[in-house]
């Protein structure tokens, strides 16, 4: 076995030169990470006009880009990020796994290149710490050999069972870790589960209801296959101050049971998911941002409670107090930031 980290090494850059690495992981608006893929001349002309709608941009690089293509979508990010006005929107990207022959080169060129201008780095199949550990320490020989100011953060893709075993270890493997999302598709694989959907639920996943002596249906009702998973990984994530993200939504044309599933990991703890297609984004915008009713609800329950929340008040009927208070103060906080950023927003919820 051999030794721990000390904790105080966590806040020590990995290599000389590269920037102090970050103690908290800053909050910024991400309902929605939207893949675009790089190597698409017509997708990437779109990125000016994505950009404003959107809290996130992704150039990816693995999944759905073809070997021959590899080269071409690294190259076509680097000009996105060298000439692209991004304005407020963030600029992600996801890299090939590390056990391609492609990762390397996708780290070097683009902390090298564009590392003043990419945000966060996913890495997709992560199964262990020792993945993170990998990136981290790379990163830091990349940062500091280009002379990059601050340092990249990591988002993990939870994609297998083994990762998924691993969870709390990964949140945790440095400071570097923004968040992790829920790869179902690749994870249903690494399963075995009989499923060939991306996401969602399924028909044969199901509860029914017991029987009444005659010859009635008995109704059933469909379970969410993902509900374990996600609350797995809110929990991981919320141990270690990062954020948590349901992904892909494969149906790109059932925009409502993409919602369903949004709403569900939103309810879960989730802070945002991918879209994969523009009809997703305002799916992801509408279910990740607090209902304009919810909002006026926590604002009167915090007013009537105090700074503090200390006691119990009744209001409307029903009774609030100190663990009420907390949950209308996360929906607050998050209402504020997004009010920010969003100027129907702010005007929804009067702030």
């Amino acid at each position: 076995m051999g030794s721990v980290r000390s904790a105080k090494d966590f806040f020590r850059p990995l290599a000389v030169g590269a920037p102090e690495p970050l103690r908290d992981v800053p909050w910024r608006p991400s309902r929605m990470i939207h893949f675009f893929d790089p190597s698409n001349a017509k997708m990437v002309a779109k990125v000016p006009a994505l950009a404003p709608r959107v809290d996130v941009l992704l150039g990816n690089l693995e999944d759905a880009v073809q070997a021959s293509a590899k080269e071409a979508a690294r190259a076509g990010l680097v000009e996105v990020g060298r000439t692209a006005e991004l304005g407020d929107t963030q600029l992600w990207t996801r890299i090939n796994s590390l056990d391609s022959p492609w990762a390397l080169d996708d780290l070097t060129t683009l902390v090298t290149e564009i590392g003043d201008r990419l945000d966060v780095v996913m890495v997709p199949k992560v199964e262990g710490p020792e993945d993170i550990h990998y990136v981290d320490r790379l990163l830091a020989q990349l940062e500091a050999k280009a002379g990059v100011r601050r340092p990249l953060l990591v988002h993990a893709l939870l994609e297998t069972a083994r990762g998924v075993a691993n969870v709390e270890q990964i949140c945790g493997a440095s400071p570097r870790m923004q968040g992790i999302s829920l790869g179902p598709a690749d994870l249903a694989a690494d399963r075995r589960m009989k499923t060939t959907r991306v996401g969602g639920g399924h028909p044969g996943y199901l509860v029914r209801a017991d029987p009444t002596g005659d010859d009635a249906p008995r109704p059933t009702y469909q379970q969410d296959l993902w509900h374990y998973t996600v609350s797995r990984m809110v929990d991981a994530c919320a141990m270690h101050a990062i954020f948590p993200y349901y992904g892909p939504f494969g149906d790109i044309e059932d925009v409502v049971a993409c919602e369903d599933q949004f709403r569900n990991a939103y309810l879960l703890g989730c802070v945002g998911a991918w879209s994969l297609h523009p009809v997703q984004i305002d799916i992801a915008k509408k279910v990740f941002s607090p209902a304009p009713e919810d909002v006026a609800w926590a604002k009167r329950v915090v007013a009537a409670m105090g700074e503090d929340g200390s006691g119990a008040v009744m209001l409307d009927g029903k009774m609030q107090d100190d663990a009420t208070f907390k949950q209308c103060r996360v929906v607050l906080e998050l209402a504020t930031r997004l009010a920010s950023r969003d100027p129907a927003l702010a005007q929804a919820y009067r702030l």
